[in-house]
């Protein structure tokens, strides 16, 4: 299987730069895998398409103000660093700009010297691991007041209320990207959902940058994945067991919902997990747990895309982007959805 096998023409105008004036305002694709039929409604539609008993899964990870702008202190050259995955404490794996200039031994600050640390390993692909200086407060604490929020190469212009790019039901801080398919949930519309029947379970990933990097190998199988934290807790465990025992479908909101159910599925059964996943989803995966699939529209080459194409059937997917694309929907992170049954 060939990565370009996944690539499509998307016209520019099509990439949202903003999000919905209301965040579940935006419009929803329907596309019925039994079927092959596609329908067009709005994302504040979603209780009309599932039944009392579902269960939905969301990623209630946090995005972090993960981008740090700072020097070099023997030089005052100018660094940035985009904080990837926690190691241990106050020990991150980063990447790293201008990386041929940032070596093992040198000694970074940010923020006026609020944050300090040092470069204690080197990794390829201009990531450096950085072990920062203790202080009075946490790490999380000083990242609040002088971190950015990273946002995709792609959006030209930062949202003027950060929080639109967080989920309603965030919670835990450690994603350097959104699981951009809960952005169009309001308080309102979960609350209509539980109203409907719907049950409501969290897991969580912390988004890393690997997830979103189109893919460079040639062929699908030889695309190594970044590894990311993921937790599956022991109530969504029972959340499950309950809906399927119910005869209610699992309702995995997001990418990274899948990728928590489907590895916590291959380490056992029924049971809790937390770990690093570097499970790598794409067409012929069975998947063990997932029944349907909320989700964005997603780049070309991205292992986002190859994981929707093996939910749903390459063929399907195909003829689904070419509707979306002609009926102009809102492409990535601040873009449309896509609810796949």
């Amino acid at each position: 299987m060939r990565t370009d096998d996944f690539d499509y023409e998307l016209p520019g105008e099509l990439i949202a730069q903003h999000p919905a004036e209301r965040r579940d305002h935006s419009r929803l694709l329907v596309v019925r895998r039994a079927g092959g039929q596609l329908s067009h409604a709005h994302f504040t539609d979603l209780p009309d398409f599932l039944r009392q008993g579902d269960l939905l899964v969301v990623n209630d990870s946090r995005v972090l103000p993960a981008r740090l702008h700072g020097i070099r202190e023997r030089t005052g050259g100018s660094v940035e660093i985009l904080l990837l995955n926690e190691l241990e404490v106050d020990r991150w794996l980063c990447l790293a700009r201008p990386a041929k200039r940032i070596r093992v031994g040198d000694a970074l600050q940010f923020g006026g010297g609020e944050i300090r640390a040092t470069v204690a390993e080197e990794q390829p692909e201009g990531r450096r691991v950085l072990a920062f200086q203790p202080a009075d407060s946490p790490l999380r604490d000083r990242l609040a007041r002088i971190g950015e929020l990273p946002l995709p190469p792609y959006i030209r212009e930062r949202p003027a209320d950060p929080e639109r790019y967080q989920t309603v039901y965030a919670r835990e801080p450690g994603s350097v990207a959104a699981p951009t398919a809960g952005l169009h949930f309001t308080p309102e519309l979960l609350d209509r959902l539980e109203a409907r029947g719907c049950r409501r379970a969290s897991v969580t990933l912390h988004v890393g940058l690997g997830t979103f990097r189109p893919v460079q190998a040639a062929s699908v199988t030889d695309h190594v994945m970044h590894a990311e934290y993921g937790e599956l807790p022991a109530e969504t465990v029972h959340a499950i067991r309950a809906t399927r025992l119910g005869g209610g479908r699992i309702v995995a909101v997001g990418t990274t919902a899948v990728r928590v159910l489907e590895t916590a599925a291959r380490h056992g059964a029924d049971s809790p997990w937390s770990g690093w996943t570097d499970i790598f989803i794409y067409p012929g995966f069975e998947f063990r747990v997932c029944d349907a699939l909320i989700t964005n529209f997603h780049l070309p080459r991205s292992t986002l895309l190859m994981l929707v194409s093996a939910f749903a059937g390459k063929d399907l997917i195909d003829r689904a982007y070419a509707e979306a694309i002609r009926e102009r929907y809102r492409f990535f992170s601040f873009g449309d959805a896509m609810l796949i049954l």
